[in-house]
């Protein structure tokens, strides 16, 4: 293991009644990356994330984090970390910057109050209550809190769900301001534009395990195409796996809620080819749509369900 980690678990597991949420996860994360964990709702990223962060004791597997482990209360270690969880709530009345000052004394250095009310760009909203907030504004404050502190590393756990497309984009200069200063972020999602933009590298999770690893282009690559065309038809049973595998480029076929979809290298020549055999077997598509191959395709290809199941 590099002695430049930022963070170190080895054989995590954590089990609840009906459940095993995390199940024997490996991870290394290097200091200065921006590290996802990509997966659907209940893939357990949250309750990795909150193991990592000294919220929850795994049942089995060891810890590290910026070169410690969690003892007793960590108070040391915790100001060393900024926290984001997926929902903050905030006493309504308060006002913006008294939130963050109190947030501010919980840490022994850091910006000013009004210092980090200007990098999530809420200067004008200071003395605001909490009440008055959108949600956007809401999830910019508790970006705020978790980076009052000057953090080496920042736990974000989904902290763009439910945002708007403006405030997600906001969010993500945010969070690229932070990683060009050379710190750490660990950033769990499922929306696979996010973690292409801001990770180098990414872990896909389903059941409580890393299932792939590597960069995003590299886990998209694995694919061996670039394009996905998706196709259904009226009669469902017009095509076969047999007939759409033989299709010039086609690297991979797949059934899904009743569209057939085909991993290509090149889609110019298995369009073309696809729609012929359509016309000559006289099928009529109610759907054909075709996309550059994204995480997601990577995921469903791993474990032939979507990312964006729940």
């Amino acid at each position: 293991m590099s002695e430049n980690a930022a963070i170190r678990c080895r054989g995590l597991v954590k089990r609840y009644p009906r459940v095993v949420a995390v199940d024997g996860l490996d991870l290394e994360v290097p200091r200065g990356e921006c590290f996802g964990m990509l997966g659907p709702n209940g893939a357990g990223k949250t309750t990795t994330v909150e193991i990592l962060e000294g919220l929850t004791v795994p049942d089995a597997g060891q810890v590290e984090i910026l070169g410690e482990g969690w003892r007793g209360e960590g108070r040391a270690l915790r100001s060393r970390l900024g926290i984001q969880l997926q929902e903050t709530k905030f006493p309504e009345k308060l006002r913006v910057a008294e939130v963050l000052a109190l947030f501010r004394s919980f840490y022994p250095s850091g910006p000013s109050v009004e210092e980090t009310l200007a990098v999530v760009e809420l200067q004008d909203k200071a003395s605001a209550r909490v009440v008055t907030l959108s949600g956007g504004q809401k999830q910019r404050l508790s970006l705020a809190c978790a980076l009052v502190g000057d953090p080496e590393l920042l736990f974000l756990d989904e902290p763009t769900t439910g945002l708007d497309p403006q405030a997600r984009r906001q969010a993500w200069e945010i969070v690229e301001g932070f990683r060009a200063r050379g710190r750490t972020v660990l950033l769990t999602t499922h929306y696979m534009e996010e973690a292409a933009r801001l990770c180098d590298r990414v872990a896909i999770v389903d059941r409580g395990r890393v299932i792939a690893l590597g960069t995003p282009r590299e886990l998209v690559a694995s694919l061996g195409a670039q394009h996905v065309v998706e196709v259904a038809v009226k009669g469902g049973q017009v095509l076969d796996e047999a007939t759409l595998a033989a299709l010039p480029s086609v690297e991979h076929v797949g059934l899904e809620d009743g569209s057939w979809r085909l991993t290509v290298r090149e889609v110019h020549r298995a369009l073309p080819a696809l729609l012929a055999t359509l016309a000559a077997r006289g099928a009529e598509p109610t759907h054909l749509t075709t996309h550059h191959a994204t995480l997601d395709d990577v995921f469903l290809s791993l474990t032939g369900r979507s990312l964006r199941d729940e």
